[in-house]
């Protein structure tokens, strides 16, 4: 049997990505490669060129991809009726919510030594901003105006829409342009979330008035399980979350051929104002029929695949096959940078091919949330049938390592994709690797460890990294061997060494700026939008410190309201400090008359728990708050103590027990130091409002 052994001595040293042997370069290249020269049209003063190993990676791939496949092109510009001509879409708070301007320099007919070729026709392929006919009188698509795309499709009185987009300004902004050119002045009777992300739902409130959602003149459609999903994916790590989310997404990283970019699923996030409308219809059924607007459709729901709430959608007469983000022109996450649950690729790919022979042998059209339609039966299954395989081979071959003694720290090395799914397009890495995505495989089936019992309880980073400097012999063998290696394009075994020296040293800036220039060039080196933008990244804030302007923001009121009451209380025993609750004990029932609901809050051995559906026959204090007004707590419009005292919360008992609590919590801080030495200031601070319920921004995928 073959050993992991011979499975780590027979990948390749780099991997996939890295596949080509370095050379040693002349004077002047070993320069370039170490950095030693400030690159004058980079936008950070310390930014680097590409060293030769990066630009002779760059040119393999150029060589090896199958850029003669144009099909995506044609297919891309295909229906187009208008282009929209301006270029910034204004928030109503009055700064810019999108501004497509930026990404004007990948129109120029050149490349750029920056950025891998790979990505760089994604960028290209994402730079459609119009209207679009996907079935003549039937079915259009709004393009370009956000991360996801919006679709209307033709009803008997009106339009349905799918999937709003992020926030109010953008999805308005698309409405009006396709009322303009091809809406007819009727009106929307429908919108259709196909799954729990926020760029599928966030500006709902752009188009719809939640009046007419109420009077019945407008139905909301969604997934089983949605509401508890587009909510608690986002509550209970959401600071931890969009402080990854920044590195993924490159938040802090101008818009330009060093820096971002493209996101891969399109070219970036709209910042206006997220909004959320409960639907008025859950499909709950695994297929469902329902006459949407005097249209015939057949729901599937797919939990568990890319959301954990998220559905495809088929309209039998128009024989056009909607399959949200299951299916977009990219390998997906089964592990997100950002931080999710693993996904379940077997799952996923099983969807897909229950599809494929539910609605694909007949389905004229593909259309989903990310990227271009697909036209032509042959074609749309030949999509389908890519899309099944990429997720069914990625589980099948990663698992078949692992059960042969491949771990989650070589699966990286060693898993690659079929031959046929890396020579296609749509298969490849856009916004999923295969290299991140091949250990969330193991994670899921496995978890962390690696069987190696030294890795068992292991050190932090910074209580063993001094262990190693020191037998490194300090600071300067260390950088003299990783300029050593920077020189030979050993960019990754540079990083290995100086992330110990950074973990040892956080105040030297020598060490970081070296770490820096190494991270740098592996996010040159990147087909993958989220590993560039996390290389990338973490060279700015190796460089400049953590910037002080970028926050997360607060999820919109909606987004707080939709949070059960359950989900509050547990993100408040997330908060608290139990360090310092040890020793205070309370037993607290809240009731809530307006909607009935009843709980136990409980404080005991420095834990808080709830209990739904129950209430303690001798409590140390009992408050009687209808839910609406717990709210206003929620969201920071009001205190604890202020509703008591107006009589609008009745509180029997020790009402003390919400300040001694208060105190205990917690505001996370959503800059926290991911590297060592880029941050200047405290990473948690008493909570400015104890009680409010900020998550952090909701997540979009």
């Amino acid at each position: 049997m073959t050993t992991r052994r011979d499975f780590i001595k027979s990948a390749p040293a780099l991997g996939a990505a890295f596949a080509v042997a370095p050379a040693m370069l002349g004077e002047d290249g070993l320069a370039r490669a170490q950095g030693a020269a400030p690159l004058p049209e980079h936008f950070h003063p310390k930014g680097k060129a590409p060293s030769e190993h990066t630009l002779r990676i760059l040119a393999e791939a150029r060589e090896t991809l199958p850029f003669s496949d144009t099909r995506d092109f044609e297919e891309q510009a295909r229906g187009l009726i208008a282009e929209m001509p301006q270029k910034q879409i204004m928030a109503d708070a009055g700064h810019v919510a999108w501004d497509k301007a930026r990404f004007d320099f990948l129109n120029e007919d050149r490349e750029w030594d920056s950025i891998h070729p790979s990505m760089l026709r994604q960028a290209r392929l994402n730079q459609d901003y119009g209207l679009y006919e996907v079935l003549e009188g039937q079915i259009y698509q709004v393009r370009g105006f956000d991360l996801s795309q919006i679709s209307f499709v033709r009803g008997e009185t009106g339009w349905i829409c799918f999937d709003p987009l992020i926030s109010a300004e953008v999805a308005r902004a698309a409405w009006e342009f396709f009322q303009e050119h091809r809406g007819e002045g009727l009106p929307l009777t429908a919108v259709i979330y196909s799954h729990s992300h926020t760029d599928h739902w966030g500006g709902v409130r752009g188009i719809v008035d939640e009046a007419d959602v109420r009077a019945g003149k407008v139905e909301i459609i969604a997934p089983r399980d949605f509401m508890e999903f587009t909510i608690s994916e986002n509550v209970y790590a959401g600071n931890a979350m969009n402080r990854r989310l920044s590195f993924q997404y490159g938040q802090v990283l101008p818009v330009a051929p060093h820096g971002f970019v493209t996101q891969g699923l399109g070219q970036g996030v709209s910042a206006g104002e997220v909004g959320l409308i409960a639907p008025s219809k859950i499909v709950e059924a695994d297929i469902e029929y329902l006459d949407v607007d005097g249209v015939r459709m057949v729901f599937q729901n797919t939990p568990d695949t890319e959301a954990p709430s998220e559905m495809n959608t088929y309209i039998p007469e128009m024989k056009a096959l909607w399959m949200a983000e299951n299916v977009v022109s990219s390998l997906h996450n089964i592990y997100t940078l950002r931080g999710a649950p693993v996904r379940d690729p077997l799952r996923w790919s099983k969807y897909i091919a229950r599809a494929l022979y539910l609605f694909g042998t007949e389905a004229e059209v593909l259309f989903a949330s990310h990227h271009w339609p697909r036209w032509g039966n042959d074609r749309v299954q030949e999509v389908l049938r890519a899309q099944r395989d990429v997720y069914a081979h990625m589980n099948n071959q990663v698992l078949h390592y692992a059960n042969q003694g491949v771990t989650i720290n070589q699966i990286h090395e060693v898993y690659e994709p079929s031959e046929g799914l890396k020579q296609t397009w749509h298969t490849r890495g856009y916004h999923g690797s295969p290299q991140h995505n091949s250990r969330g495989v193991i994670q899921r089936y496995l978890g962390f460890w690696d069987c190696n019992p030294t890795t068992l309880i292991p050190h932090t980073p910074a209580d063993s990294a001094p262990l190693y400097v020191e037998m490194m012999g300090g600071a300067g063998p260390i950088l003299a061997k990783a300029a050593e290696l920077h020189a030979a394009g050993e960019y990754r075994q540079a990083t290995e060494i100086l992330d110990k020296l950074v973990h040892a040293e956080p105040g030297n800036q020598e060490a970081k700026d070296a770490l820096a220039d190494a991270f740098e060039q592996l996010g040159y080196q990147q087909e993958n939008p989220g590993l560039r933008n996390s290389f990338l990244a973490g060279a700015y804030e190796l460089r400049s410190g953590i910037p002080a302007g970028e926050r997360a923001s607060t999820s919109g009121p909606d987004v707080i309201r939709a949070m059960s009451t359950e989900m509050f209380l547990n993100f408040l025993g997330i908060r608290m400090d139990s360090r310092q609750a040890e020793g205070l004990e309370f037993t607290v029932n809240i009731v809530t008359p307006d909607n009935g609901e009843k709980f136990i809050l409980e404080l005991a051995n420095a834990t808080l728990t709830n209990i739904e559906g129950f209430l303690a026959d001798d409590p140390d204090l009992t408050l009687v708050v209808n839910r609406a007004d717990l709210e206003r707590v929620m969201i920071g419009e009001a205190e604890f103590e202020a509703l008591i005292g107006d009589g609008t919360i009745q509180a029997e008992g020790d009402v003390s027990i919400l300040g001694q609590l208060a105190q205990k919590m917690v505001d996370f801080d959503p800059l926290f130091e991911v590297l060592p030495g880029t941050s200047d200031h405290d990473a948690v601070s008493l909570a400015a409002n104890a009680y409010e319920a900020a998550t952090g921004a909701t997540i979009p995928e």
